[in-house]
């Protein structure tokens, strides 16, 4: 059949025409694919998804083909697969950024906060370590340190993350903790 006959029939629905295109084109496709850093399974997706296309345009009517078929269907499927790279691109950077966040940024603040609670005195270190590391009330921390009750507590808790913050801003700067 010729490309101006398969066009033809794709344009009035036949499904058994777009069949033809696809099998006879199919190497042609997805060695597009392939040998664009690509698999097997991808190429068959962006193929399928490119006759998806090429259907939807001949069956609107609005598709005038100034090409060959093959010509038309490589394009569309070079067109796919960049958009499919681009997106695969974003995700491994995006997933990049994040593992640089929490691995190198975070737990680096995390050791600055350790070391300072560590020049702490033993009550302060006590006080901020159940508050903010091990999640107890201020009831439970006036319990277990014998304070008089929990505004004690509190009072206490206020001071040592008072001088804690003085600490933290005698011996590291600002950019330390900003990005």
């Amino acid at each position: 059949m010729k490309d101006k006959e398969i066009f033809e029939k794709i344009c009035h629905g036949d499904e058994q025409s777009l069949e033809y295109l696809y099998k006879k084109y199919y190497r042609m496709m997805t060695k597009l694919v392939i040998s664009n850093s690509g698999t097997e399974q991808e190429a068959k997706d962006i193929y399928q998804d490119a006759l998806v296309v090429f259907w939807q345009k001949a069956t609107s009517g609005n598709l005038v083909l100034t090409s060959k078929i093959s010509t038309y269907l490589y394009s569309i499927c070079q067109n796919l697969w960049r958009k499919e790279l681009d997106r695969k691109k974003r995700l491994s950077h995006e997933e990049k950024d994040d593992v640089e966040y929490v691995d190198t940024e975070s737990k680096e603040r995390a050791k600055i906060i350790h070391r300072c609670i560590n020049e702490l005195g033993d009550t302060c270190k006590k006080v901020l370590m159940y508050y903010y590391f091990d999640g107890l009330s201020m009831q439970d921390i006036a319990d277990k340190l014998g304070f008089a009750n929990t505004n004690t507590a509190k009072t206490k808790k206020y001071k040592c993350k008072k001088k804690l913050d003085d600490l933290v801003k005698s011996q590291y700067s600002e950019s330390d903790f900003l990005d």
